[in-house]
């Protein structure tokens, strides 16, 4: 039976495509000590973190949370919704994992998974806009994550500009009627005069 539940301690298969490691992955996940964590606010500080986090650790035994390491929007230089966590031990790095992925810091399910090592540089997000990549395909509002995605960002900003194009056409009304409001007005006085007499 113990085959059928997926154990939690456990790194996903996500490969980091930008990794310079070339020794094998899954020797180097076997010793790490670091914690990538996915999905927080980006209003999320530091101290909750170490909060949620000591609790896995065991400091009479010489552990603890080694460092915090906030992920930084490239161009703003604000938090982007992940971090990584560094352990002193493999086996508090473990327990992390087994014990808070998938709970909810923040009022947001956050998501753990065992990372190769932190290296300078690494803190700021790869998407297009600065931030993560995920945050640029969403298509949702999401308050703690900033309101809307990238994607619905640029689209609603375009909208607006096409819109703002059509209503200073020349002939246009405001409403996106054009003239064609008023040649039917006028069409319709004369169609109630005719009636009329």
């Amino acid at each position: 039976m113990a085959h059928v539940v997926t154990p939690l301690d456990v790194p996903s298969n996500y490969k980091d495509s930008q990794s310079r490691h070339n020794r094998d992955t899954a020797e180097l996940l076997a010793k790490s000590t670091t914690l990538y964590i996915g999905n927080l606010s980006f209003y999320t500080t530091e101290e909750q973190i170490y909060e949620t986090f000591v609790k896995c650790t065991n400091p009479e035994e010489g552990g603890g949370v080694k460092r915090i390491i906030m992920g930084l929007d490239r161009n703003t230089r604000t938090p982007c919704g992940f971090c990584f966590v560094e352990f002193y031990t493999h086996a508090e790095a473990l327990a992390a994992l087994r014990y808070v992925s998938g709970t909810k810091l923040d009022e947001r399910i956050v998501r753990c998974d065992l990372d190769l090592g932190y290296t300078d540089g690494r803190q700021f997000g790869r998407g297009k806009s600065g931030g993560q990549v995920r945050d640029e395909h969403r298509q949702d509002y999401d308050a703690g994550r900033g309101g809307w995605g990238a994607q619905a960002q640029k689209e609603e900003k375009l909208r607006k500009e096409l819109y703002a194009d059509a209503v200073d056409a020349p002939g246009a009304v405001a409403g996106g009627g054009g003239n064609w409001q008023d040649r039917n007005r006028g069409e319709s006085h004369r169609n109630m005069a005719a009636y009329n007499s």
